[in-house]
């Protein structure tokens, strides 16, 4: 090698190191963050998709440079439903978990995926934001190793019928062909309406409608629009049935190995989500009976207490309430 070219040689990889040094600085620093991993199967429109931009927008306000967050969509990170195991194995940091989720390990949990249990949005944060929310949600820690960090509302289920037909109390729904989730709760609570329950994916509910295959189906309004469940409809019916829920979980090892203050700022930025997506889907809600109404559909405010009662007491003698706390449906009923 001559001199000339030894000297090249040297001065390129001198530039190379300092280069080197130059990118490793940042790269240090990216690395000292906290990553949160989220994943969700909710698609960019929702709501639910878009309080985890709050989420991340507030912890960065509140802790600046302390933490990374990634947002996965569309189910894209882990499949929907497998969130919760991911967490507990320490594969990934937060998710959305449904009651559904939690019954499945928590079987107490299943009475917050019987119909009427809550009454509105309010009842639902009054219910999980005090007592009897720190109550059911210790074996949730303790069992999934997941911890709960805020509650968001996922919108009321109402019924929407292909026909005209004015449904007031439970009888009247009888010999209906109610579309439901295939899953033995959900068929139950389509039962405990007074319906026919039938088992069919949401993709296969729209030409099912239009064709009579089913009489209606049951969703949150916003859902129903978007799917456009309300073009072969002629009825809704304000049954409010289930009033849903997600809710915002942290991986219970990863937050554990946060610093207490770090903890403290995570909890406000879930709730501050939970808060920005409680409002908008609740004004979304009672904005879009009017939609319906202006798409000629004739919209029907049934006996709700009558539905509620004759819901519950189906439901209190199955098998499913054995596993409910004593006294814990008489709580919740109580909270005002």
């Amino acid at each position: 090698m001559t001199s000339t070219l030894r000297r090249t040689t040297f001065k390129a990889l001198a530039l190379a190191a300092a280069l080197g040094l130059g990118f490793a600085a940042p790269y240090a620093m990216a690395q000292n963050k906290t990553v949160i991993r989220i994943s969700t199967a909710a698609v960019p429109e929702d709501w639910h998709a878009k309080m985890w931009t709050v989420f991340k927008d507030s912890l960065e306000k509140s802790a600046p440079g302390e933490f990374e967050v990634q947002i996965h969509l569309n189910a894209t990170l882990f499949k929907q439903g497998t969130e919760p195991a991911a967490m507990a194995r320490g594969n990934l940091e937060m998710a959305p978990i449904s009651a559904q989720d939690i019954s499945k390990i928590v079987p107490e949990f299943s009475i917050f995926t019987a119909g009427y249990i809550i009454r509105d949005p309010d009842h639902q944060q009054k219910v999980f934001n005090g007592p009897i929310g720190q109550e059911v949600f210790k074996p949730v820690v303790q069992k999934m190793e997941v911890t709960p960090l805020a509650t968001a509302y996922l919108g009321t289920r109402q019924v929407m019928l292909r026909e005209d037909k004015n449904v007031m109390v439970p009888a009247d729904l009888k010999g209906v062909k109610l579309r439901m989730p295939a899953s033995k709760e959900w068929l139950f609570l389509g039962e405990a309406l007074g319906a026919t329950p039938t088992p069919l994916a949401f993709g296969e509910v729209y030409l099912a409608l239009k064709t009579g295959t089913i009489d209606g189906q049951e969703n949150p309004l916003p859902s129903a629009r978007a799917a456009k469940f309300y073009e072969p409809s002629k009825t809704v019916v304000l049954t409010s049935h289930l009033v849903d829920a997600i809710f915002l979980a942290y991986s219970t090892k990863a937050f554990n190995a946060l610093k207490p203050d770090q903890q403290k700022k995570v909890v406000e930025a879930a709730q501050a989500a939970a808060k920005y997506n409680n409002e908008n889907r609740i004004k979304d809600e009672k904005e879009i009976v009017d939609f319906f109404k202006a798409q000629g559909l004739k919209v029907v405010t049934p006996n709700v207490a009558e539905f509620r009662k004759t819901v519950q007491e189906k439901y209190q003698k199955s098998e499913m309430a054995a596993t409910w706390p004593k006294g814990l449906l008489e709580r919740i009923n109580a909270v005002r």
